[in-house]
Formats: structure tokens, sequence, C-alpha cells
């Protein structure tokens, strides 16, 4: 196993990105081991802020939204706003640290909603 190159902060050369840039590029991984990481420098001895870079010249488009996905992403994203206690759709993405939605997590406040 090699290790992986290790660059500063703002000092990686050109031809390496991380995900988030490779997106904004409208490009993605495609299956690439991470080729190297940044490492941002943080005070009072906590360890380094790690970004993992690929490698651009190697990087694939990202692969169109069908129909069937926009599908699946809406179903899912229905999901996510549906509370499991009372089977509402409370219109809100229900925070994962509740559970429920407000009104079922805390029934007490219901009167002042």
């Amino acid at each position: 196993m090699s290790t992986l190159p290790v660059y500063r902060w703002r000092l990686a050369p050109d031809g390496y990105a991380t995900r988030r840039q490779l997106r904004g590029l409208g490009l993605r991984p495609g299956g690439q081991d991470v080729a190297a990481q940044l490492e941002r420098p943080r005070r009072r001895g906590r360890p380094p802020l790690v970004a993992y870079l690929h490698r651009i010249d190697l990087a694939k488009p990202v692969r169109p939204m069908t129909p069937a996905r926009w599908a699946a992403l809406t179903k899912a994203n229905a999901a996510r706003r549906l509370c499991p206690a009372c089977r509402r759709d409370v219109g809100y993405v229900i925070p994962p640290t509740l559970g429920t939605c407000v009104s079922c997590a805390y029934p007490e406040d219901r009167h002042a909603l």
C-alpha cells in the first residue's frame, strides 16, 4: 500500500480536485481511488482538516438524471416528510434527532402550534 501525497492548504498542484470541485465541473470521480490529500492546519493542537483529491484527467462526466431517477428522488424526499407516528406529510424534512414531527415529539406544546 502506497502512501498518498500530502499537500498543504491551497498548495495542491493543478490537475487535482475534491468531489465538490469535480461536481462543479460536471464531473465525478468515476471509480478512481483518492490520488492525494490536502491538510489544513488548525489551532490549539487540534488535528488538521483533511480533504481528499481526485485526478481531473481520470474523472468521468456526471450521469444525466433520467425520469426514473427524478421519480425515485421525489419519492425518497416525500418519505422524509412523512411522520411515522401520525402518518401525516408535515411539509418539512423530519429531523433524524427527533424521529417524528415536532407535534408528535412535543405533544405538551401542541397548543403553541
